[in-house]
């Protein structure tokens, strides 16, 4: 019988799994729309990345840079997991939403930038984002003509608030420590399983009871 699992206290085998569980939990939690928001995120992405927990050496990725976890859509939704806590997910659906509109076509452009600006830019917006008033003044001029780079500069404004601001809370947040943490044991559990299964298998081989 293998006891290195045993060795393990049992509150710290369960906390592991209750972590993996809420991490589970977060990825697949769809985002609310608003009625005249379209979907912001790839659905097809989305789901695919709500279908694992991110690996040690993903997480690892997001602690080294801000950039890495932003070219991540599962490190996108787990942030954003994190603004929720701090009443701040408006950034990331503003970010994500100037991402999306880059994409769509030039017949739709008009319309659709009217919505983000009337969503998060206009002052009193119902998810204003903390753009400066120079930038914010620029981004609805830049709106009666739009174009595919009209909210360029406002999006650079809210990655950069992002990454100097929240960012820096969420590496010394308890959820990705807890994820830090909940990669650690399931390490150590796939390491003490393997060790298992070689010594059954050896006693296997050597006719040992």
């Amino acid at each position: 019988m293998c006891k290195g699992l045993a060795t393990l206290p049992a509150t710290c085998l369960k906390s592991a799994k209750d972590i993996k569980h809420k991490i589970s939990f977060l990825l697949q939690k769809p985002e609310a729309q608003t009625a005249d928001q379209k979907p912001v995120k790839d659905k097809t992405a989305t789901a695919a990345a709500a279908k694992r927990a991110p690996a040690a050496a993903e997480v690892g990725k997001w602690k080294e840079s801000f950039s890495h976890m932003m070219s991540s859509e599962t490190g996108r939704i787990v942030f954003t997991s994190f603004l929720k806590s701090e009443f701040s997910e408006e950034n990331m659906d503003f970010w994500v939403a100037c991402e999306d509109y880059k994409k769509i076509a030039p017949s739709k452009l008009a319309t659709r930038a009217k919505q983000i600006c009337q969503q998060y830019v206009d002052v009193d917006a119902p998810n204003e984002v903390n753009l400066d008033a120079a930038t914010r003044e620029e981004t609805k001029q830049n709106v009666e003509s739009a174009c595919p780079s009209c909210f360029d500069e406002a999006q650079k404004m809210i990655y950069t608030l992002m990454e100097k601001d929240s960012y820096r809370r969420f590496l010394n947040s308890k959820l990705i420590q807890d994820l830090c943490q909940t990669q650690t044991t399931n390490s150590q559990e796939k390491k003490e399983k393997k060790n298992c299964d070689c010594a059954e298998n050896r006693q296997v081989l050597t006719g040992g009871a």
